[in-house]
């Protein structure tokens, strides 16, 4: 379970991580449990895509 007071998310609109406040919930990817999950934010989503396309999950 995440704390919810060391929560962070990566924000797709500005490109950075930012801390529990920050810009709307539809620009952005988390809550994470670190500052350094969320900078990794990107990578993991593609990882995630690519296991789906292997595993044939199309959904």
């Amino acid at each position: 379970m995440i704390d919810e007071e060391a929560q962070w998310y990566y924000c797709l609109k500005h490109h950075k991580v930012e801390g529990r406040v920050g810009c709307r919930a539809k620009d952005r990817i988390g809550p994470f449990a670190t500052q350094e999950e969320a900078e990794h934010a990107l990578e993991k989503v593609h990882e995630r895509n690519e296991a789906w396309k292997e595993n044939g999950d199309d959904a």
